[in-house]
């Protein structure tokens, strides 16, 4: 029976390991000799006018900024960078298997009733999607995904953090 087992088990890494290589989650172009990364400048946008809070949705402030982004990649699924906004802040970002990160600490995010402010923790996740539909296509230079920002539990005297999700696209500004 342990000979069987140990046959299983290498067929099902072997087939997991032939999924991970069918799907790169890169462009296509990038093979022909393309950079990896993310590198340029971009218009930034979150979408308040379909903000969830609390998975409740409603409206928030739309928000519009440019990022200008530099990474270096040692795989096409494996970089890392900085991000650094006409907002003032400047964050890393990173690829995992496709989906890009950028997460920063926005201080003063939450406001409370006694007039202080809890800070929050802002993440973009995002992919790369066709300019016209938003769909997955790994041959766009344009990106999809979420703006998230939730705060601290026990922030302004309530043990459950406030969560803010709104749709976010990052697009080339030339």
């Amino acid at each position: 029976m342990r000979i069987l087992a140990v046959i299983a088990g290498a067929t099902i890494v072997t087939a997991s390991l032939v999924t991970s290589a069918a799907y790169t989650g890169v462009p296509s172009s990038w093979a022909e000799g393309q950079p990896w990364g993310i590198n340029g400048t971009y218009i930034a946008t979150s979408n308040g006018g379909y903000a969830r809070t609390n998975d409740v949705f409603h409206d928030e402030a739309s928000l519009r900024s440019i990022w200008t982004v530099s990474t270096t990649c040692s795989f096409p699924t494996v970089c890392e960078g900085q991000v650094s906004s006409d907002q003032g802040w400047t964050a890393p970002i990173y690829d995992k298997n496709g989906l890009w990160y950028v997460k920063r600490t926005v201080p003063n995010w939450e406001p409370c009733g006694d007039g202080t402010a809890a800070p929050g923790l802002q993440s973009f996740i995002f992919y790369s999607g066709d300019p016209n539909t938003g769909f997955s296509d790994n041959n766009s230079n344009s990106f999809f995904g979420q703006d998230y920002t939730i705060g601290q539990s026990g922030a302004c005297g309530h043990n459950k953090p406030l969560e803010i999700a709104m749709p976010f696209k990052l697009i080339p500004s030339g």
